[in-house]
């Protein structure tokens, strides 16, 4: 499901991440000019754990899903990767296989760099390095802190801070109602409940509570949060 040309709101999220966004015109120019777009139906293998690294690649529309299989054959979603994001390299660099899977969730496109071309790049430009640098120092910041939110923080707090999290990468303002957004992402609770390293019921039981709260309302094709403040509320208990 291939197409040489991103659309406009496909280009214009790649060129508004907030990473990308901060390399020079010139560095952006370069990396554009040698990428490649793959489209991608809901559920189609992007990466395969265990391959090797061939692709740097970012997400330009819909998401990844990122997971891996327990021993008992249960797979596991560890994060879902945005529009704007790019993510892949670190096998790249290290030369080792590819860690977890990447699955397309909705349909999706992705922007592919081939491994030559990026190395091309960071013999032309030196830059690249400290940016790459800076992406990976964000990552490690983040990995710290839901290492920290994980062992410090109830489930209550962690569903609502994940729930403020997608709201501002997949929040869609509500057309009958200026105040409520919706969570342009769908998620079963089962997929939400990985994320938070819970079960399902267990979330099941606190989105109930946030309902009856007024914070956000669930509905059959997914979830509308009412009241953001509630929710950071939340996450300050």
């Amino acid at each position: 499901m291939d197409d040489p040309i991103l659309t406009i709101d496909e280009r214009a999220a790649i060129n508004s991440g907030r990473w990308f966004s901060t390399l020079s015109p010139a560095l952006r120019h370069d990396i554009l000019r040698c990428a490649y777009v793959k489209r991608f139906k809901d559920g189609e293998l992007i990466a395969a754990r265990g391959e090797a690294p061939e692709e740097w690649i970012a997400c330009a529309r819909g998401a990844v899903r990122v997971s891996s299989t327990s021993l008992s054959g249960k797979q596991i979603t560890l994060t879902y990767v945005e529009p704007g994001i790019w993510f892949g390299d670190v096998a790249i660099f290290d030369g080792d296989r590819r860690t977890h899977d990447a699955y397309a969730h909705d349909n999706t496109t992705i922007l592919c760099v081939a491994r030559a071309d990026l190395r091309k790049i960071l013999a032309q430009h030196v830059e690249l390095y400290e940016a790459l640098l800076r992406l990976h120092a964000r990552r490690i910041r983040q990995l710290f802190g839901l290492v920290e939110d994980l062992n410090t923080l109830p489930l209550r707090s962690r569903l609502a801070k994940q729930l403020l999290h997608l709201v501002r990468s997949y929040g869609v303002p509500s057309l009958s109602d200026g105040g409520e957004i919706r969570i342009g992402l769908q998620l079963a609770q089962e997929e939400l409940a990985q994320l938070l390293g819970a079960s399902r019921q267990r979330v099941n039981q606190e989105l109930k509570a946030m309902e009856r709260e007024e914070a956000i309302r669930i509905e059959q094709g997914g979830l509308v949060v009412r009241n953001r403040g509630t929710l950071m509320r939340i996450v300050d208990e």
